[in-house]
């Protein structure tokens, strides 16, 4: 993540608060209490054992089977299709299960790569929420795409 810093700050706001081994630990057990109680999931991505992402579901929301997607990718490995295995591995097995139906990512309008991910994999463009994601000093607009899954024809 550390090598990434500075790339991913430009679409994300909690790299900046990731300073040291520490900080890292202390996301991860924050991440490990949400998991096991079923309001988030997060997911690593690993290529020959080295860390090089995340899919998550950054919120969950039981009584409506919806779930708030979140993702990054280590730069180097843009562009190969790895994020995109990564996501419908993880959409797969929580429609099938039932547990989730409707999917759905936000991202700032500018941010390219991201609203591509959304595109390739099946999500609607559902409207743009304005001015709804405050980084790097200045709030922006997101896209907010979904994309639902009856689980009988998951």
């Amino acid at each position: 993540m550390q090598r990434n810093k500075a790339w991913l700050q430009k679409a994300m706001y909690w790299p900046q608060y990731v300073n040291k081994v520490e900080d890292t630990f202390q996301t991860i057990q924050g991440n490990y209490m949400l998991h096991h109680r079923g309001y988030a999931k997060m997911f690593m991505i690993l290529l020959e054992g080295e860390l090089v992402g995340v899919v998550s579901f950054n919120q969950i929301e039981p009584t409506n089977k919806a779930g708030y997607i979140g993702y990054w990718l280590d730069e180097q490995h843009q562009g190969q299709g790895i994020l995109s295995s990564a996501l419908q591995t993880m959409i797969t097995h929580y429609a099938q299960n039932g547990e989730v139906r409707r999917f759905v990512i936000k991202c700032i309008v500018t941010n390219e790569a991201s609203n591509r991910v959304a595109q390739r994999n099946g999500f609607t463009l559902e409207g743009r929420l304005k001015e709804a994601e405050y980084l790097n000093g200045q709030f922006h607009d997101q896209h907010i795409y979904g994309r639902i899954i009856d689980p009988d024809n998951a």
